[in-house]
C-alpha cells in the first residue's frame, strides 16, 4: 500500500473477533513508520497474530499532554504514523480526537482506515430506529453533570446509544429508570463479536429487576428508545405559569423544577432557579372550601343553638 510520509492514519481494529480485521487495516500497519497504541501490551498480541512488526509508542489518556506535541513534531518531520485504540475506531470515547484535531488544525493529512465500531454493530441488531440516533459515551459516575446527562437523555427523542462498565451497570439502570419511562424500550449488548454474544432486550423495568439478580460481566454498550413525543416549548411566561401551578399543588420547588425539566428541553437547574424567583405560593385549596362569614347568631341557651348554613354563593380566587 502506498503510504504517505507525514500523514496520520487514523486505523479501526477487532472489538472481540480478531477476523473482523480488514485487509487494509493490516497493510497500513505492517507500512508506516510508527503505531501509536492506547495500550501498547494489548496492541501488540493483535500486531504479533497479524506478523506485523511495527514500533509501537503508547497515546492515552493519562499521557496525551505530554505526548500528543511529540507525535505532532513527528509527522510535521514527515513520520508516517497509525493511530489505534484498544478495541474499534480511535477517536470515539477516547483522546484519539485531540490527536485528530491537532493534525487537522496544522495541516496535517489524516486518512480514516474504517474498521468495527461497538456503538454501530449494536445498533445493526438492536431493532430499535436507526435512521436518527445520539451516542452518549460513558455517563458521569456522579453528582450534577450525571443527572443533569440522565435528565437530557430523558428529553431526547432520537435513539440513545451510550457505554457503560460492569460495576455500574445496575446504578445507571435504575436512575434511567428514574428519569425515563420505566416501560422505554432498551437493549443490552455485551461481549459484542466475541463467542458469548449478547443482546438483551426489554423495558428499562425488566432491566432493572434482571440485573437484580445476574451479576454483569464484560463491557455493555446500551441502546434505548428515544421519546415518542417532542417535549413542548414553553415561554419564560408559560413556564413561569406552570411553575406556579405545580406549587399551588403542594410540590416544592425541586419537585416542580423536577417535573418540569421531564416535560421540557430545559435543565432542571435552570428551572429551579427561575422557581426560587416566584414568592411563596400556599397549596391552592379551591374554590369550593371557601365560604361567606356566617351571620351572627343569638341563642338563649346551649342546646337551642344551631350551626350556622354553609354559604352557597362562593367566592372567585384569583389565581
Amino acid at each position: 500500500m502506498n503510504i504517505q510520509g507525514g500523514t496520520l492514519y487514523v486505523v479501526g481494529t477487532p472489538i472481540g473477533n480478531l477476523g473482523d480485521m480488514t485487509m487494509r487495516a493490516v497493510e497500513v500497519l505492517r507500512a508506516v513508520d510508527l503505531i501509536a497504541a492506547e495500550d501498547t501490551r494489548h496492541t501488540g498480541k493483535l500486531l504479533q497474530h497479524f506478523q506485523i512488526n511495527t514500533a509501537q509508542i503508547s497515546y492515552h489518556d493519562h499521557n496525551r499532554m505530554s505526548r500528543l506535541p511529540e507525535l505532532l513534531r513527528r509527522l510535521q518531520q514527515g513520520t508516517s504514523i497509525a493511530l489505534v485504540s484498544d478495541a474499534g475506531m480511535p477517536g470515539i470515547s477516547d483522546p484519539g480526537y485531540e490527536l485528530v484535531k491537532a493534525c487537522v488544525e496544522s495541516g496535517v493529512p489524516v486518512v480514516p482506515i474504517p474498521g468495527v465500531s461497538a456503538v454501530v454493530t449494536a445498533l445493526s441488531a438492536a431493532g430499535l430506529p436507526t435512521d436518527r440516533f445520539v451516542f452518549e459515551g460513558f455517563l458521569p459516575t456522579k453528582g450534577p453533570e450525571r443527572r443533569e446527562r440522565l435528565e437530557a437523555i430523558g428529553r431526547e427523542t432520537r435513539t440513545i446509544v451510550l457505554y457503560e462498565a460492569p460495576h455500574r451497570l445496575q446504578q445507571t439502570l435504575q436512575d434511567l429508570a428514574l428519569v425515563l419511562d420505566s416501560e422505554r424500550a432498551i437493549v443490552l449488548a455485551r461481549e459484542l463479536t466475541k463467542l458469548h454474544e449478547q443482546f438483551w432486550r426489554g423495558t428499562l423495568a425488566a432491566a432493572v429487576a434482571y440485573y437484580q439478580t445476574q451479576e454483569p460481566q464484560g463491557e455493555f454498550t446500551v441502546v434505548i428508545a428515544g421519546r415518542e413525543t417532542a417535549p413542548p416549548i414553553l415561554s419564560e411566561s408559560a413556564l413561569r405559569a406552570e411553575l406556579q401551578q405545580l406549587l399551588r399543588q403542594g410540590l416544592s420547588r425541586s419537585q416542580a423544577s423536577r417535573q418540569l425539566a421531564q416535560q421540557t428541553d430545559l435543565p432542571r437547574r435552570q428551572i429551579y432557579h427561575m422557581a426560587l424567583s416566584i414568592p411563596d405560593i400556599g397549596p391552592d385549596i379551591g374554590i369550593d372550601t371557601i365560604t361567606a362569614p356566617a351571620a351572627p347568631v343569638e341563642t338563649t341557651s346551649e342546646s337551642e343553638w344551631e350551626p350556622p348554613r354553609e354559604s352557597s354563593s362562593g367566592l372567585e380566587q384569583n389565581s
